[in-house]
Order: C-alpha cells, then structure tokens, then sequence
C-alpha cells in the first residue's frame, strides 16, 4: 500500500482535485479520460481488486454496495443522463492501479 497511488492521493500526498469525498471514498477526474466524464469513484479502504473481495467479508459487502449507490448520485449530481460503469479487475485486464476502483464514463465513450 505505501507505493498505491490512489493510497497516495487519498493521504493528500499527491494531487487530485476531488469532486466527493465522504469519510469512505473519493471521486475524482481520471487523468487518462476515456469520455467527456470519466471518474474514478475509489474507497479509502485499500484492496487491490476485484477479485480480492471476499463475499463473507462485512466491509467487502458494504464497501461495494455503497459504491453501487454512490455511481448514481455522482451522475445526478452532475446531471448526467446517462452513465457507463467499468471495473477493471486484474493487469489482464486493464487494471493499472492495485487499488479496486469504479469507472464512471458518460458521452462520448472510447477506449473501453
């Protein structure tokens, strides 16, 4: 976790420029975009993917229903019509950062 650049970003030791934070998570522009919107809604808890959520976890299960939650009153917020959501899970897959994190895309998506 020392070297996760999201564990960085949410520690205020690098920049982001955050459109919500809670005491949970952060969202914020993703610095690759790949649509008009693209944002990463990420948790401050640090696990690395999607695969290493564990169903008979508590916090597993609250963390990703909260982010469920969070995708649509992010869109609403900033009254998008629409939105994509993606999740990378694995380098295999696209995954670049070892933090688990959603992607939120509206207009004009390319790139996925």
């Amino acid at each position: 976790m020392n070297n996760c650049i999201f564990c960085k970003i949410i520690a205020g030791e690098l920049p982001a420029d955050f459109i919500y934070q809670d005491d949970k998570y952060v969202v914020f522009h993703d610095i690759k975009p790949k649509a008009k919107t693209h944002l990463l809604i990420v948790p401050k808890l640090h696990v690395v993917s999607l695969l290493n959520t564990d169903k008979n976890d508590p916090t597993h299960n609250e963390m990703l229903i909260d982010m469920i939650h969070l995708l649509p009153k992010i869109a609403k917020d900033r009254k998008l019509p629409g939105f994509r959501t993606v999740i990378n899970s694995g380098t295999s897959a696209g995954q670049e950062v070892d933090h688990i994190h959603f992607h939120l895309l509206a207009g004009d998506i390319h790139g996925f």
